[in-house]
């Protein structure tokens, strides 16, 4: 095996959660994936190790024994990284529901033209944006396939068989007792090379079109969530069109924390409204709220409001909305708010110099440990 670490690949800490992980290949996957990087051998394999690197760290048996013994003591016990199609791993993770996640990308053998039918464009929403739904105008640019070469690069439309791979589409190499199979670096997995470079498309296999239209944002979305616009991608030879899949990120918020459907807000709670109680106002993602605070809340107490956080895509119920108390303090007191704080102090029976309730006795027991 090559030497590189898992999680320097995916940019991740070691202790990040099976969360994190896939949220962090999503990300990697998708900026070395070789349909947004042709002809970049660097960042073709960067897409391997990002791969490998996921089918390792999201499965809890093999994380542990690479976090105990490395790569080593995966190779030893013989359940390591599993070769095969990457692209099976990549559509694995971003299939989804409805109208979300996408089976891109792949490139099997049948496939002898320059580029992929579908195209892949990121999205960055605000928040708010993504709470609500938003309609959006998109521009982008899609590849129109070259009639002199069929999309295929080559003069005439003539390839030749892949003289890596045989015409397989497929790479196999042994690495100790087990024998690992991934799509061919040199043709991509087409099985098929260009021999002489059409001279109408300089050997591309496409010229570039502009176009613009508007994508209604569904309410709700998040970070990772697909959203496919149907006949949107690149025109292929035959005259169709592959699809557009817009990968969404969502820009986190000043004071609203998301997490799946919920949301949560850290709310100040002066400490006098502690002792007294009493009812605030605060605000929410459509509404005002108002906040029963009991006497004696605690700090980091959660207060519930079903219903009132954000709406699912794959369900369509809305998540909660949760408080989170933050007991404050003044920073400063003039002088009449300090005599009320003393006034205060001194009514629950405390003096300057003296020990309180509570403290009876103890003073007395330490005193006693030293006479033993």
């Amino acid at each position: 095996m090559e030497e590189f670490d898992y999680y320097e690949v995916l940019e991740i800490s070691r202790n990040a959660s099976g969360d994190e992980v896939k949220k962090a290949y999503r990300k990697m996957a998708l900026k070395y994936h070789p349909d947004r990087n042709p002809d970049n051998k660097e960042a073709e394999e960067k897409f391997k190790q990002v791969n490998e690197a996921y089918q390792i760290l999201s499965d809890s048996q093999k994380r542990k024994i690479y976090d105990t013994y490395g790569k080593r003591g995966l190779e030893n016990s013989g359940v390591g990284f599993e070769g095969g199609d990457i692209f099976d791993i990549f559509n694995s993770v971003f299939g989804g529901f409805g109208g979300f996640g996408a089976d891109f990308g792949r490139r099997t053998k049948r496939e002898s033209y320059s580029y992929s039918s579908d195209i892949v464009l990121e999205i960055h929403l605000p928040f708010s944006e993504a709470i609500f739904g938003v309609k959006k105008t998109i521009d982008i640019k899609y590849k129109v396939a070259c009639e002199s070469c069929k999309a295929t690069g080559a003069k005439d439309g003539k390839l030749e068989t892949c003289k890596a791979c045989n015409g397989s589409g497929r790479e196999t190499f042994t690495q100790s007792f087990m024998t690992f199979a991934q799509t061919c670096s040199k043709c991509g997995g087409s099985g098929t090379k260009v021999a002489d470079k059409c001279p109408k498309c300089s050997g591309k296999g496409y010229k570039e079109e502009k176009d613009s239209f508007e994508v209604q944002i569904p309410e709700g979305v998040d970070t990772g969530n697909q959203i496919r616009v149907a006949k949107r991608g690149n025109q292929m030879p035959d005259g169709t069109r592959g699809d557009l899949y817009l990968e969404i990120i969502v820009q986190e918020d000043e004071h609203f924390i998301r997490h799946h459907s919920d949301v949560y807000l850290e709310v100040p709670v002066i400490f006098s409204l502690v002792m007294l109680g009493g009812t605030i106002k605060i605000p929410a993602l459509r509404k005002e709220l108002e906040l029963k605070i009991p006497k004696g809340v605690k700090d980091k107490q959660q207060f519930v409001f079903h219903g009132e956080g954000i709406k699912s895509v794959k369900s369509g119920r809305y998540g909660n909305f949760i408080a989170v108390v933050k007991i404050t303090y003044p920073q400063e007191l003039n002088e009449h708010q300090q005599k009320l704080v003393q006034e205060l102090h001194e009514s629950f029976g405390y003096e300057h110099s003296k020990p309180i309730n509570c403290f009876e006795g103890l003073f007395d027991r330490i005193k006693s440990w030293f006479k033993q």
